[in-house]
């Protein structure tokens, strides 16, 4: 195992160099609890270990060299015989880097498990999803998957993942901490301000433990296994939500691992193509929404924001056609998503200007002209080369907000989307060509005046 944090007993006192540690004694991690706050860069470890003590008084010595464990957040409690066991202080020994010297006063002998934990940087998660659309695409199956990374330079092993969305405030950077040649900063730091930095980042570590939603009663056991997908629980902390990925996994120092984190079929959407010249492009541009709600078989719980890449089932044996790629942001229960998959090629909007005139024009009492009318005649093709209906949704944007239109072709009557845009949508059937044609009247200086009255 790469750069393993060591527990060893010390057994004579520290000299400036590391003493050589029988690994063969060293106390194996039963279990490891991971919850990673990706909006800080900070991870809570929580391990369990069983220590052999012997009555009277014992050492522990505690390494983090070549990781980014921050020695300050050290705490160890006893998971049982709490009323016999006294763990009595944490010292840091002079000119000896990246070691820690727990002392601990006990009134049996024997193993007792204990519970060790303390922040480390490195840990990072990013959730991204996949979305099979049936044939006819009126339902797709989402699969949610969460990636795990892992550059803290020590190895996790049988570890329980728990990720959390939200922002979480803390006092320094925890990989500066890391960092620090001496835990409290340098030698000959005033004793008080030692204090009430400690005082500080234990406060600030209760925070987050409450925000982990842990408490001593969390455990740490009961890790299921085997090869069924693994259940994500889920529950809400006031502004954050804690995801808990249901077994243990390795989570190697360098490595990134992939863990599956939920498989809804069936989920309700909705495609609309959408053509805008001024804010796409001469393009036809595909969306792909859905609800976060019970009747699209979710809605349990806030979807965590990542990238979601879409695909279709274009036949009976299930291959698959990519359709497109969109990233998202958190998605609230109960709220709304659309996605943008980016430009298509096989729904096409060809609008073309087919007549310009001016006309009743209005003068003023110099004899210049001060107003008039603006005509212009517009011829708009759609063309649907999809072997499935398609909805399309075209905007046309206007230079002013004082104008009149008059429709005419294949397609039915706009409605108006705000002061200077008209928004036409049609149901276009597979392999189709339509067209319309529509004639925009713009009133200009005081002719705006005639079109107000």
């Amino acid at each position: 195992m790469k750069n393993l944090v060591l527990l060893t007993f010390a057994v004579s006192i520290l000299s400036t160099t590391h003493a050589k540690v029988d690994l063969s004694t060293l106390p194996e991690r039963e279990s490891t609890q991971l919850t990673i706050y990706n909006s800080a860069d900070l991870t809570l470890v929580r391990e369990s270990r069983p220590l052999t003590l012997k009555e009277g008084g014992n050492k522990l010595q505690f390494s983090w060299a070549n990781t980014l464990i921050d020695p300050t957040s050290l705490e160890m409690l006893p998971k049982a015989y709490a009323d016999k066991i006294d763990i009595a202080e944490l010292t840091y020994p002079a000119r000896v880097k990246n070691i820690g010297l727990w002392k601990i006063d006990s009134k049996i002998s024997g193993k007792v498990p204990v519970e060790i934990s303390y922040f480390t940087s490195g840990l990072s998660w990013r959730a991204f999803y996949m979305g099979t659309l049936t044939a006819d695409e009126k339902t797709m199956r989402l699969q949610g998957y969460v990636r795990v990374t892992n550059n803290s330079g020590e190895d996790y092993g049988n570890a329980q993942t728990r990720l959390i969305v939200g922002k979480v405030h803390i006092l320094d950077e925890i990989a500066q901490l890391a960092r620090r040649q001496y835990p409290y900063d340098r030698p000959g730091v005033e004793l008080s301000k030692l204090r009430i930095y400690a005082g500080e980042m234990q406060d600030a570590k209760k925070d987050v433990l409450l925000m982990d939603g842990l408490g001593m009663m969390g455990g740490m056991g009961g890790y299921g296994g085997g090869m069924r997908r693994k259940e994500v629980k889920k529950e809400g902390l006031s502004e954050y939500f804690l995801y808990t990925i249901e077994g243990a996994e390795t989570i190697a120092t360098g490595w990134s691992k992939r863990l599956p984190s939920f498989d809804v079929d069936e989920v309700k959407v909705i495609n609309l193509y959408k053509y805008e010249e001024e804010r796409y492009g001469r393009n036809v541009v595909r969306f792909l929404s859905f609800k976060n709600d019970e009747e699209h078989k979710l809605g349990e719980t806030p979807i965590p924001g990542g990238l979601l890449k879409v695909y279709r089932n274009i036949d009976d044996e299930k291959h698959l056609a990519y359709t497109g790629q969109s990233s998202f942001k958190y998605i609230p229960v109960d709220e709304d998503v659309e996605l943008n998959l980016g430009g298509v090629s096989d729904v096409v909007v060809e609008p073309k200007l087919m007549d310009y005139e001016t006309e009743n024009y209005r003068f003023n009492s110099k004899g210049n002209v001060d107003g008039w009318d603006e005509v212009r005649t517009f011829r708009i093709e759609v063309r649907n080369t999809r072997d499935i209906a398609v909805k399309l949704e075209i905007k046309r944007n206007f230079p002013t907000s004082y104008w009149d239109l008059e429709n005419s072709g294949d397609f039915g009557d706009y409605e108006k989307d705000d002061l200077d845009t008209v928004k036409y949508t049609h149901l276009l059937d597979p392999h189709t060509k339509k067209q319309f044609q529509y004639v925009l009247r713009t009133y200009q200086g005081a002719r705006q005046e005639d079109w107000q009255r």
